[in-house]
């Protein structure tokens, strides 16, 4: 007797594919690395850029409107203390921007309101002074050579202008002792510096100052006259650098009568010669707006 035929079943099983995982964990792992190597890079930098540098840097990026401050301790390596009106910044004294904010500040408080020119006028001016003290800073920069010197230039915002002064340090100074001659090296700096200084468009003045004689010691050349003598060797060098005569609108000696550090006037810092550029509007008394 035949069989029945058999019914043969045939199982058929489809595999589904795995859903796509996307490539988003690549871009985040690219972007996890970029991150890093920027960090380390900046780590690099900040470890290789000098203090100088890193100063003319923190006053390129410093906003134009944060109102000026002076000295509290009228010296030019010493603190700094805020003027009592707008925003405050803080900085090391060789960035502080003390230039137009007193007199501004002091309409202001007569006047109990300010113009919109009298606002805009003091960031102005305190933009074009940080774009000075950085161009005047890249320039020495530019001058490997003179590295050894970077404590002995400071660079300074005033309430008159923009201070470079030239500052002897205990064991390295700008001139010899009781010379009105400076040293090779002064005179390479002051040359250096001339050409960003005759592209800027302010007037100059350069003032000599000497450190007080210390009690019971013997002064070889009257202080008057080695601070004046000074001060003319400066405006010399830079006129043959090729600063116009007419650029400079004083030159004089202070003798010891204004010492960075009053309370110790005999170290060596307070024996400097300071070229100020000067500011772009005369400075107005009190209640006078314009």
């Amino acid at each position: 007797m035949a069989k029945p035929a058999q019914t043969i079943i045939i199982k058929k099983v489809k595999k589904a594919a795995h859903a796509h995982h996307g490539g988003a964990w690549k871009i985040a792992y690219a972007d996890f690395v970029t991150a890093m190597m920027a960090f380390f890079l900046l780590m690099w930098l900040i470890s290789m850029t000098t203090q100088e540098q890193k100063v003319g840097l923190a006053e390129y990026f410093a906003p134009g409107a944060v109102s000026a401050s002076t000295s509290g301790a009228g010296g030019v390596l010493m603190g700094t203390a805020l003027d009592t009106s707008g925003n405050k910044s803080s900085a090391p004294r060789e960035t502080a921007s003390g230039i137009t904010g007193q007199e501004d500040g002091a309409r202001r408080a007569s006047s109990g309101r300010a113009s919109d020119r009298e606002v805009n006028r003091p960031a102005t001016g305190a933009q074009a002074q940080h774009s000075a003290a950085a161009s005047l800073r890249q320039a020495f920069q530019n001058m490997p050579e003179m590295a050894e010197l970077s404590r002995n230039i400071v660079i300074e915002p005033t309430k008159e202008g923009l201070n470079v002064s030239l500052v002897d340090e205990e064991g390295r100074s700008m001139f010899p002792q009781g010379s009105v001659d400076p040293y090779d090296r002064t005179r390479r700096v002051l040359e250096g510096l001339a050409p960003t200084l005759r592209r800027l468009p302010n007037q100059l003045s350069v003032t000599g100052h000497t450190a007080a004689a210390r009690p019971g010691s013997v002064r070889g050349v009257d202080s008057w006259s080695l601070s004046a003598g000074r001060a003319l060797a400066v405006r010399k060098i830079l006129s043959g650098a090729g600063i116009p005569n007419d650029r400079f609108t004083s030159v004089a000696g202070r003798a010891d009568t204004e010492p960075v550090f009053p309370d110790n006037p005999y170290i060596a810092p307070n024996q400097r010669v300071t070229i100020t550029l000067l500011g772009a509007e005369p400075a107005l008394p009190p209640n006078v707006l314009r």
